[in-house]
């Protein structure tokens, strides 16, 4: 019996998610490739395939002349996956949404504004219909693969619902807002393991919201430790760009 076609394609990214794909340990790589067959991957090979079990999608949309080239991916794969954040939620890119086209493209390109095609950033499931997705940025090799298995197998893939303050008190952490800094862990999917709060830093919202969060509760958080609703507004727009429970219709 054949195995599961696989490939990898990239959009606008920095295509870290696809290395860490590709960063297993030997005995995961191993495990990885028993149960399927990767047919097309820029990162790794430069064989191509035709028609697919599984697409794997890193990146946003930024260029309209993409959205043809998701579409036919989209056609080729029985399955489309959204590989970590600037695919599952637009990323880092859709920054540039808070700004005119006009400003962001003299911004990057002053001397020749229109030297190069771009357009506001969009995930692809704004595009396409997605199957599954794997948070992160980047995402999580240990997720990747428990996630692949599960796709080979049939399963759903379990990516967590409940938010990285359960990682957090897991871990026994000392709640940053206790220190004075905003977080985003309220209303943030966890399966990070709180990797962020846990080194001393902070939840940036890299694996998108929790079902059905609640914002209001975040907003009695930050004033119940003092902190001011538009400046966690502020922290939301690094990964969460689009999302209109939080900015609402005019973003």
């Amino acid at each position: 019996m054949s195995k599961p076609k696989v490939a990898f394609f990239d959009f606008a990214c920095c295509e870290g998610c696809q290395l860490c794909a590709i960063d297993l340990e030997p005995e995961q790589l191993l495990d990885l490739v028993s149960v399927v067959d990767i047919v097309e991957f820029r990162e790794a090979m430069s064989e191509t395939g035709d028609q697919l079990d599984i697409a794997f999608v890193e990146g946003s949309i930024t260029r309209d002349s993409d959205i043809d080239r998701l579409k036919k991916i989209r056609e080729r794969a029985k399955l489309v996956v959204a590989l970590g954040a600037c695919s599952m939620i637009a990323g880092i890119n859709a920054l540039k949404n808070f700004q005119t086209k006009a400003e962001y493209t003299q911004a990057v390109y002053p001397e020749d504004p229109n030297k190069y095609e771009t357009t506001t950033a969009k995930a692809i499931g704004e595009i396409i219909q997605v199957d599954a997705f794997i948070p992160g940025c980047p995402i999580d090799t240990g997720e990747f693969l428990r996630v692949t298995k599960n796709l080979v197998l049939g399963k759903t893939p379990d990516i967590p619902t409940y938010p990285v303050c359960v990682e957090c008190k897991r871990n026994e952490n000392v709640c940053v807002y206790e220190k004075g800094i905003q977080c985003l862990g309220p209303v943030i999917r966890a399966g990070c393991n709180a990797r962020c709060p846990s080194n001393g830093g902070y939840c940036f919202g890299c694996r998108g919201l929790i079902p059905e969060p609640n914002i209001n509760s975040q907003q009695d958080i930050m004033q119940k430790y003092g902190l001011t609703y538009e400046k966690m507004l502020e922290k939301f727009k690094l990964f969460l760009q689009r999302n209109q429970e939080i900015f609402g219709d005019d973003q």
